[in-house]
């Protein structure tokens, strides 16, 4: 969640909470059962889903004296950034999200998280593609090195890159603007004062002037070429670009990654900026692993929350959203063992299709926009493998061994994508309804710097594999044969570049699209909440009219990924 959304659910809980009370718990303490919460007692605000996200709307509420609790349905903190060590006895995974690069400069300072224990290991290189010609493409933050290995391939691929680099860079600063402003909906806010309301039109004239001013500033030609890459499919762009196949398909993997969509689909284009649009330490484009594990991001926010005075409850599962009937204001909610927690404000950090249809009461949302919510695109084609080893996996375009870890080890390791034409095979198939016959995957190996998740010579391995359709045409993903049978194409596949990986695992965990769904509440399966198509961005995120995070259920707000900017 952004810092700037935050404001506006502070708003709402100040138009509805007059008299709120102002005083925090006096330090921090552990996470607690349902059954220790005080009965009786009416919180200024509750936060459905104990992820990342809501942590942070929770923390952020606090900090401006609000009484919250957090309800996680599981006993682990996270979300979909959390750490789990009894998977593989001596192991600690991070189980859905590996990396992290997007979360705003602005809550990791606002909230302290690295005096609360937040650790970045930043990449570096960052990216790495085997192929099996025996040739190989490292890239990463340190421009000679880039062109260096980009010459290997093209000598006018060498040249293009770093223009390739500074047009997204200079498209990023128009997205960063975006992405940290809350959306300017258009709505009235009858129940406001004149005061708010003369302030939220301030608000919306002050957003538009400033991006009017960051459009001047690019310049007519970059604008073209900035809706170029938003409405084009991410082949088109590159093509343009590079004549190199394996740079183009190490570029593409951006662009496709954790969505049912190729390399051909329009307006994947978009998502190559997730390129360059994150960064750690201050320097853009750099992505970094998280000692401990991404459980340690949320862990670090949980503390901020734990420090302000949030309260924060696990094995807590949300059955429903208690709306009173004749004001169709929120009343708090209802969990699975029939404990009712009351409050007249409620963040949910579940996706919008768990919100809205699952947890709201039926006949509470008005038609069109449930319909907007039940149409919307949560389609996923990803699975997670999550492997534990005895040996670094040895390639064998590199010519030296290095057993402690060498660069082809640090970054992401692209297997199976040395062409977009791959990566469009293994979507068609998918798009057929069949797991893909030889992945896209993308492999990373924390353990390299992060000595912490593993036992001395042995590793964890994150495989990110693409495409697997969360219905299958034929068989099913309960069959423990079609899950043993597809977790080793995948090996058998970095065999071809690794020989003997399979020979080293020692265990693993999959999570496929209904594993993800079953297990962390992402519908289909869709690690974003919902698809990031053009159509489900900004103003239109999750369904147009509402993009400001309010819902059409007075007092009930979204705070997670399926809300601006994903």
């Amino acid at each position: 969640m952004s810092p700037a959304a935050t404001r506006i659910l502070l708003a709402g809980a100040r138009r509805r909470g007059r008299g709120l009370s102002t005083s925090a718990e006096p330090s921090p303490s552990p996470s607690l059962s349902p059954s220790q919460l005080p009965r009786g007692k009416r919180w200024d605000a509750m936060v459905i889903g104990g992820g990342h996200n809501g942590l942070a709307a929770a923390a952020y509420l606090a900090r401006a004296g609000r009484s919250v609790a957090v309800l996680e349905r599981r006993g682990v903190l996270g979300g979909a950034a959390v750490s789990e060590s009894d998977l593989v006895p001596g192991f600690r995974f991070s189980r859905c999200s590996y990396l992290l690069s997007l979360l705003r400069p602005a809550l990791i300072r606002e909230l302290e998280l690295e005096r609360h224990g937040l650790k970045l290991l930043p990449r570096s290189p960052s990216s790495f593609t085997p192929c099996l010609d025996g040739r190989y493409l490292l890239l990463g933050p340190e421009a000679e090195l880039n062109r260096s290995e980009i010459g290997k391939f093209s000598k006018k691929d060498a040249e293009a890159y770093p223009r390739y680099e500074e047009q997204l860079e200079k498209f990023c600063k128009l997205m960063d603007f975006v992405i940290d402003s809350p959306p300017p909906e258009l709505r009235q806010l009858y129940h406001a004062s004149m005061v708010d309301r003369m302030k939220d039109k301030v608000d919306k004239s002050v957003f538009w002037s400033k991006l009017l001013g960051i459009v001047m500033q690019q310049g007519q030609k970059d604008m073209v070429n900035f809706f170029d890459l938003l409405l084009s499919p991410a082949s088109k762009i590159l093509n343009n670009w590079f004549e190199g196949d394996v740079l183009k398909a190490t570029l593409a993997t951006d662009a496709v990654i954790g969505t049912m969509a190729g390399v051909n689909t329009p307006g994947s284009g978009y998502v190559l900026l997730h390129h360059i649009m994150g960064e750690t330490g201050g320097q853009r484009g750099v992505w970094a692993y998280v000692e401990g594990g991404m459980g340690s991001v949320s862990s670090a926010i949980s503390k901020a929350a734990l420090e302000a005075g949030v309260q924060i409850v696990t094995n807590a599962e949300v059955s429903q959203v208690m709306v009173d009937e004749n004001t169709g204001k929120v009343q708090g909610v209802a969990l699975v063992d029939g404990t009712e927690l009351h409050s007249s404000v409620v963040l949910s950090n579940a996706t919008p299709y768990k919100t809205f249809v699952d947890l709201v009461p039926a006949n509470t949302l008005p038609e069109e926009f449930l319909c907007a919510i039940k149409t919307a695109d949560y389609s996923s084609a990803t699975t997670k493998i999550n492997v534990a080893v005895n040996a670094l996996p040895q390639f064998r375009c590199c010519k030296n061994i290095n057993p402690e870890g060498g660069p082809e080890h640090m970054g992401t390791i692209h297997i199976g994508s040395e062409s977009m034409e791959e990566i469009d095979i293994a979507y068609k198939e998918a798009a057929g309804g069949f797991s893909s016959t030889r992945p896209v995957i993308e492999m990373t190996i924390p353990s390299v710097l992060d000595k912490t998740i593993s036992p001395p010579g042995q590793h964890v391995i994150n495989l990110f594999v693409q495409y697997t359709p969360y219905k299958l045409s034929e068989g099913s993903w309960q069959d423990p044969a079609v899950r043993k049978s597809f977790a080793e194409r995948c090996f058998s596949l970095i065999d071809e570049y690794a020989p003997h990986f399979s020979s080293s695992v020692i265990g693993y965990d999959m999570l496929t699209p209904p594993d993800l769904e079953r297990e962390f509440g992402l519908t289909g399966g869709n690690i974003f909440h919902g698809a990031m198509g053009l159509d489900s961005l900004f103003l239109m995120r999750p369904a147009k009219g509402w993009s400001d995070y309010r819902t059409p259920v007075k007092g009930l707000y979204l705070c997670g990924s399926g809300a601006h900017p994903g």
